[in-house]
C-alpha cells in the first residue's frame, strides 16, 4: 500500500495512531497529577509501633523511633501493652529497671549479674551513662513525642490487669485503647514495628 492510498476499513491512519497516543499521554498526565495532589494534601505516611517491654533499655527504642519519624512528617502511634505500659506510667517510668542476667552486652558476667541487687546497680550505671552523655531521659522523650504529635496509647486491658488508673499516666497519653483499635491502626499503617 502506498502512502497515497487511503487505509482500508479497520486500519488506523498514522494520524489516528498519533491522536490515540496523545490521548493516552494526556490521561496518564492527569492520573499522575491527581496522585500528586493526593500526596500534597497531607496524606502522611503512617507508622505504628507496639511497645511490649518496660525496662530502661527498652523504653528508648520506641520513643526515639516515634519522635524521629514524627519529625520526618510521619503520623505515628505507639501502642504500649503489658510491661511496655510502665514507660507511660508517670511514677514507674522514673525508676525503670534493667536486667543484667542474659544480656550479652552488659559489662557484668552472668554469675555476678545474678547476685541480689545487681539489677538495681546496672540500672543505676545506665542512668549515670545516660546523664553523662546528655541523652534525653524517658520523661523528656515522652514530652518530645507528645509535642511532636505522636499518639502514645495505653492498652486498656493492661491498665485493668495491673490495677492502674488513667490518672497514673503522663498528660496527653491516650488511654482506653483496645487491641482491636491497635490492630486496625497497624493494618492501615505503612510501617509496623514490634519493639
Amino acid at each position: 500500500m502506498s502512502a497515497d492510498t487511503p487505509p482500508s476499513s479497520g486500519e488506523n491512519s498514522p494520524s489516528d495512531d498519533v491522536a490515540d497516543l496523545r490521548a493516552q499521554i494526556e490521561a496518564l498526565e492527569t492520573e499522575v497529577s491527581d496522585l500528586r495532589s493526593e500526596v500534597d494534601e497531607g496524606n502522611a505516611d503512617k507508622m505504628v509501633i507496639i511497645a511490649t517491654k518496660g525496662t530502661l533499655d527498652m523504653a528508648y527504642p520506641p520513643l526515639i523511633l516515634a519522635s524521629t519519624a514524627a519529625a520526618f512528617g510521619y503520623d505515628v502511634t505507639v501502642f504500649h501493652t503489658f510491661w511496655g505500659l510502665e514507660i507511660l506510667h508517670e511514677e514507674n517510668s522514673k525508676d525503670l529497671g534493667l536486667s543484667s542476667v542474659g544480656n550479652p552486652n552488659m559489662p557484668v558476667p552472668n554469675a555476678i549479674a545474678a547476685l541480689p541487687g545487681m539489677d538495681r546497680m546496672t540500672a543505676r550505671m545506665m542512668r549515670n551513662r545516660i546523664e553523662d552523655n546528655d541523652v534525653a531521659s524517658v520523661e523528656e522523650l515522652i514530652e518530645t513525642s507528645l509535642a511532636s504529635g505522636v499518639d502514645l496509647q495505653a492498652c486498656q486491658m493492661t491498665i485493668d490487669l495491673l490495677g492502674y488508673d488513667e490518672d497514673d499516666f503522663y498528660d496527653g497519653v491516650t488511654t482506653g485503647v483496645g487491641a482491636a483499635s491497635a490492630f486496625q491502626d497497624m493494618a492501615d499503617a505503612d510501617i509496623q514495628l514490634l519493639v
